[in-house]
């Protein structure tokens, strides 16, 4: 099992969720209104200086499911990488 965790831009939510959708994922959690820095997208505080936000979306699933994942989020940056987004594939070691 795995754990994935996508950062985004609020901006591409829908792409996003459209992702998990095509990869038959029905269950996340999804933190919205994160604030950061990337080095692609810049940095998001949500105010006038550094506006925009970002979510955080983690799901647990089979490792070909989020290989899959990562593959879509792959292609996803070719199209809009300016808006960023980024995944990442932890270890699940238990589940309770």
């Amino acid at each position: 099992m795995k754990m994935v965790m996508i950062v985004y831009n609020e901006a591409i939510d829908a792409e996003v969720m459209e992702i998990l959708e095509a990869c038959g994922l029905k269950n996340y959690t999804l933190t919205a209104a994160a604030f950061g820095r990337g080095s692609r997208s810049g940095t998001h505080l949500g105010n006038d200086i550094w506006p925009g936000r970002n979510n955080i979306l983690y799901t647990v699933c089979q490792d070909t499911d989020a290989k899959l994942i990562l593959s879509k989020i792959r292609e996803l940056r070719k199209i809009l990488g300016h808006e960023g987004v980024k995944a990442f594939i932890l270890p699940v070691e238990e589940i309770t």
